[in-house]
């Protein structure tokens, strides 16, 4: 039961952060402009200021991380029943 509510929870956790990240992504302006440059954004002028590319660089990666780090806990959480979560043909020590 208690293996449930965490996989729940970080199942959603796992969402909404992948959601976010995936909305970073598209915020950074890359070489042909970004997201902003398709909707009428000026290419060559940042909004953010000139370091705006290595902080959102930086933190994009912070993100992933503990998006990777997420669903390594997820994997964690699934196991922890003794259970594989995959059940192969012929993996069972019974043959």
């Amino acid at each position: 039961m208690v293996a449930t509510i965490w996989s729940g929870l970080v199942n959603l956790l796992i969402i909404l952060t992948g959601l976010f990240l995936i909305g970073v992504v598209l915020i950074q302006r890359g070489k042909g402009g970004g997201l902003a440059g398709a909707f009428g954004g000026v290419g060559g002028s940042s909004p953010f200021g000139s370091k705006a590319g290595d902080a959102f660089t930086r933190f994009t990666i912070y993100v992933a991380a503990l998006w990777l780090l997420l669903i390594m806990v997820q994997v964690r959480v699934m196991n922890a029943g003794g259970e594989s979560a995959v059940n192969l043909p012929g993996a069972g020590s019974s043959q």
